[in-house]
């Protein structure tokens, strides 16, 4: 069992320093390493299996979020996020502080649904023209993202609060989200603090001044691209929002909806066969990375899984804190979810580490819900883990290397997260010691 977490654990950590030095990209790290690791753990002929089941778990996030990127590549073409854009220039303009922090404000209320990859897609499709007119980092863009999506996710209909909550068959609303919901407005706070120093940092590199010239602006009598199909935007705006309502009411699966919505889209605002092909081969280069990545984490995760690594990762780590420190396990646990959630995916660490945390803590007076609230405080530095599909959806968008994202980020993220652990100390929804 020892043997299995440390070939686990270097799995891992050899995929991590592998993609953050650039000596690999995500696609080759995630097939190799893996591979590399079960061949030392004795598979062998199995690892093959593993890939495949790994695969399969993950194609229908991979056909939803292709087909997602794709849907939304051709509403970005059509026109339908114009109007919000302009709206959102003529409020932040070219200030870089008024950009950033107009990042966070659009953010949070696409977040609202809970789903993060329609939030990457909205908010980058919207932010980023902005972020290049202005000539600002887009580093920024995806680290605001990032943290602001995973605090608002701890909404009742959120993965991290609904997985939690079914592990510890605790009351989502009542348990979790109610106690949560003062420190989760004063960390929300807390980033657009954190928007505002970024907004300061990019006004003195870019040496910006309140007269300086407004090239984001957009003018009502510019020239329409030819693609753009300004007449059809209260279509595409229906069309967008009753995706959204079928799947967030659970009308059909979500692929099949995205499938189908794009089908519509595509026929309606393109109906001509060479216009049909021009949007797929535009937007191709995204969606052959979103499912080469999408399908190379599955294989990740079945070898990780199917070898045995994982069951003895998690295994290990319940071994770090010693009894004696049993009556901090609230807090405790909300320090270790940072490095647990980054290393392993929520459904890992809310399935099979906090359950057996929260029965340890049972037998020194801390509740179920304690142990839930504190699991969900590694949210922020989890929205950047290189298991996360997210992550290469965003950085796929922004043309960035994941490597970088995560070198800039990461420091933000922890400590958004020990802010947030600070709030709820400080708000009493999580004991220090009992």
């Amino acid at each position: 069992m020892m043997m299995l977490a440390l070939l686990g654990f270097g799995t891992v950590l050899t995929f991590i320093a592998l993609i953050m030095t650039r000596r690999l990209s995500a696609v080759v790290a995630l097939v190799s390493i893996p591979v590399l690791f079960g061949l030392i753990a004795g598979a062998g002929a199995g690892l093959g299996e593993m890939m495949l089941k790994g695969v399969a778990d993950v194609t229908p996030v991979a056909v939803m979020l292709s087909f997602a990127v794709l849907y939304f590549a051709v509403m970005m073409d059509a026109g339908l996020f114009d109007p919000l854009v302009r709206r959102t220039v003529r409020m932040v303009g070219n200030d870089p502080m008024r950009v950033s922090i107009g990042t966070v404000a659009l953010g949070s209320l696409v977040s609202v649904d809970g789903d993060g990859t329609t939030t990457a897609l909205i908010v980058i499709s919207t932010m980023l023209p902005i972020y290049h007119a202005v000539r600002m980092n887009p580093m920024i863009l995806a680290t605001l993202l990032a943290l602001t999506n995973a605090v608002m996710n701890f909404v009742p209909w959120g993965g991290p609060s609904a997985r939690a909550a079914a592990a510890l068959k605790v009351d989502l609303v009542h348990d979790i989200f109610v106690p949560m919901l003062p420190a989760m407005i004063l960390t929300l706070i807390g980033i657009f603090v954190l928007a505002w120093h970024f907004g300061r940092m990019e006004r003195r590199r870019l040496n910006w001044s309140p007269s300086a010239p407004q090239p984001t602006k957009a003018r009502d009598d510019e020239v329409v691209p030819p693609e753009r199909r300004p007449r059809l935007i209260w279509f595409n705006l229906a069309l967008t929002i009753a995706l959204m309502v079928s799947m967030m009411t659970g009308v059909a699966p979500p692929p099949a909806l995205m499938m189908i919505a794009f089908a519509i889209a595509l026929t309606v605002n393109y109906p001509s066969l060479k216009e049909q092909r021009a949007r797929m081969e535009q937007h191709a280069f995204n969606v052959v990375m979103v499912v080469a990545l999408m399908f190379a984490a599955g294989s990740f995760t079945g070898i990780v899984a199917g070898t045995g690594m994982l069951d003895a990762m998690a295994a290990s780590l319940l071994h770090v804190v010693p009894p004696a420190l049993g009556p901090y396990l609230a807090s405790l646990t909300a320090l270790l979810s940072m490095p647990m959630t980054f290393l392993m995916s929520n459904d890992a660490y809310y399935f099979g580490i906090v359950p057996v945390i929260a029965q340890t803590a049972a037998s020194f007076g801390i509740p179920p819900e304690a142990i839930a609230r504190a699991s969900l405080v590694g949210q922020p530095v989890h929205s950047f883990s290189p298991l996360l599909a997210a992550v290469y959806l965003a950085a796929g968008l922004l043309r960035l290397e994941v490597g970088d994202v995560q070198r800039f980020a990461l420091r933000y993220a922890v400590l958004t997260s020990l802010f947030l652990l600070a709030m709820l100390l400080l708000t009493g929804a999580l004991p220090l010691w009992v």
